[in-house]
């Protein structure tokens, strides 16, 4: 997580090292003599730079940090100015994970191990179903090198399943995992009743299911073994549930 705000003389970031420098505008003081900014502290260390100039760079190299380290950058400035920092995003978490291994054991333990994560990002779990991807968890990123194993338990349907993890940093651009494949054979078909349904839709056992009206529009979704479609207007729909689509209903 990076913030950034400035109180009396001081602009605080706050973030991870991304092996990136910060590079900050310093102007003039108020007064006119000297420039904005008179110290720098990384980590409460102070910074060596030179930052009497109207333009400096923080060289986070110098500090013997490691990449997902957590970084603390402390610009300390007199009254009446205020230097700019140009990209406070470098200390921002990117998604750059490898998957070393991923399986899903016989009990529905989705398990991934990581290597190369750069910041604290969730990783969001997804199934593929009614041919579209379908956010099912998210599991906390540790964000730092080495290997890292994270496990979740899916919810599989019936026949078989495909999950996948993905990333989104501040490019807002998606890093995915493979695919992985999953059957649970104790997992029998969904089936549901009526097919001209006046207040409720009963399924055979618990699923994910969508509504869509003839317009494509999505009018209900959730989990369960019931949906209640009492306020539904009387009309054709479409229902998606268990790994079935495009099944059709006339509500009365």
């Amino acid at each position: 997580m990076l913030t950034l705000h400035a109180m009396a003389g001081v602009i605080v970031l706050e973030g991870h090292y991304q092996g990136k420098n910060l590079f900050v505008q310093n102007p003039f003081s108020e007064a006119g003599v000297g420039f904005c900014v008179f110290e720098v502290t990384v980590n409460d260390k102070i910074a060596t730079d030179e930052i009497n100039s109207s333009a400096f760079e923080i060289d986070l190299g110098n500090y013997g940090l490691k990449l997902g380290d957590a970084v603390v950058v402390q610009i300390k400035h007199k009254d009446g100015c205020t230097p700019l920092v140009l990209n406070p995003e470098v200390l921002k978490p990117k998604s750059t994970f490898d998957i070393v291994r991923q399986s899903i054991s016989t009990d529905g333990t989705y398990t991934w191990t990581t290597t190369n994560e750069t910041g604290e990002l969730p990783f969001i779990v997804e199934q593929k179903r009614w041919n579209k991807w379908v956010k099912v968890g998210e599991v906390m990123g540790i964000g730092t090198p080495g290997e890292h194993t994270y496990e979740f338990k899916v919810t599989p349907h019936s026949g078989e399943n495909t999950f996948r993890v993905r990333q989104v940093d501040l490019t807002k651009r998606s890093r995915f995992s493979e695919s992985v494949k999953y059957t649970d054979p104790s997992v029998a078909p969904v089936t549901w009743s009526p097919e001209k349904p006046k207040d409720m839709i009963t399924f055979s056992a618990k699923t994910l299911y969508e509504i869509y009206d003839q317009y494509g529009n999505i009018v209900k979704r959730g989990y369960g073994d019931t949906i209640d479609v009492t306020d539904l207007k009387k009309d054709l729909y479409y229902l998606n549930y268990d790994n079935k689509m495009g099944e059709t209903f006339i509500k009365r």
